[in-house]
């Protein structure tokens, strides 16, 4: 009789193990396109997240991150997450030109103190617009650098200096480096690197954490304080939308709610790297140029007009500009 319970019993836990077998949900192995060198401290916060979603899926999801524009370059990343190239990616949107016009807002020069702030707003703009043009992703969440400012190979005081200068930069910044009095030199931040090392450009709007991230302090002398006249770039992360929709509901859960986490740990990544960035460009011996009061209203009052014309293309598109603007720049009054 013992041995029939244990014939038995042995044929149970098989029979309990195959359904189990069965039942059990394959691993989702997910990939990430960042375009961020490797060592840079926004691949690692890529990878964090990476880890966190594996973490908190229990194993259910694991994603591989491909930084260093590996897998698809940054100015093809978004194509890249549509077509399924990449599961997800992270660049910048303003590097397809015209492909997101409402969302251009978050560029303008809206004078930003710091990159939590850019990348809370950056968020709370897409909660409250819900952009159409983003709808053929699913966004993970939104971030924005700290505050664009100018950083060049010769001294720069006053807005005359910048006559004659060509300054890198890349969609929206282009209107404000042009608005300035500078020659704008659109081009991937990836090839930025060389073109001010071999004097193609002159500088370089973008923010203080490109000093060491991107070493840009071994080819510049000197960086402008222009906040008054700052602008910040929309960064996106966002995930294939059929992947997005395979995924069981608990795991888009999941990843909803690190996303949150997310928003604000970038934002305070950005700082900590700006603050990186000074000390660096400081120890190689470069200037840090502090404007008047006087003098970075004139740069302030300079690019109004970007302001204007962003108002202007986006309602000859049908698309509500002014609204958004309106939205960004009081949530910015009540969030200094």
């Amino acid at each position: 009789m013992a041995k029939k319970s244990l014939t038995a019993l042995v044929v149970l836990l098989a029979v309990a193990m195959t359904w189990s077998m069965a039942w059990a949900a394959p691993t989702v192995k997910l990939t990430y396109s960042v375009f961020f060198p490797a060592s840079h401290g926004h691949s690692i916060l890529a990878m964090e997240w990476a880890k966190e979603v594996e973490k908190r899926t229990n194993g259910a999801v694991k994603i591989d991150v491909f930084p260093g524009a590996t897998l698809t370059p940054a100015d093809q990343c978004y194509d890249g997450v549509v077509k399924g190239i990449s599961d997800i990616g992270m660049s910048v949107l303003s590097y397809v030109k015209g492909r997101f016009p409402l969302t251009e807002v978050v560029d303008l020069p809206l004078g930003y103190t710091s990159g939590l702030q850019v990348t809370r707003l950056a968020n709370a703009y897409y909660q409250k617009m819900a952009p159409k043009e983003l709808d053929d992703v699913k966004v993970m969440y939104l971030h924005g650098h700290g505050p664009g400012i100018l950083h060049t190979k010769t001294p720069v005081a006053k807005l005359e200096d910048l006559k004659g200068l060509k300054i890198r930069c890349t969609g929206t910044s282009a209107r404000v480096v042009s608005a300035l009095g500078a020659t704008p030199v659109a081009m991937p931040q990836t090839e930025t690197y060389d073109a001010l090392q071999k004097g193609v450009v002159d500088g370089v709007v973008s923010p203080i954490e490109t000093l060491k991230g991107w070493k840009f302090a071994e080819v510049v002398k000197c960086s402008v304080q222009n906040f008054g006249s700052s602008y910040s770039l929309a960064f996106f992360v966002a995930m294939n939308k059929k992947k997005w929709d395979s995924l069981p509901k608990d795991i888009q859960e999941t990843i909803t709610q690190i996303n949150q986490e997310w928003i604000d740990k970038t934002g305070k990544a950005w700082d900590d790297f700006d603050k990186i960035g000074v000390e660096f460009t400081l120890a190689k011996g470069n200037q840090v140029v502090a404007l008047s009061k006087e003098e970075d209203a004139r740069w302030a009052k300079q690019v109004q007009p970007v302001l204007a014309e962003y108002v202007a293309s986006t309602k000859a598109k049908g698309l509500p500009g002014e609204e958004a603007l309106k939205f960004c720049q009081e949530w910015l009054k009540s969030n200094p």
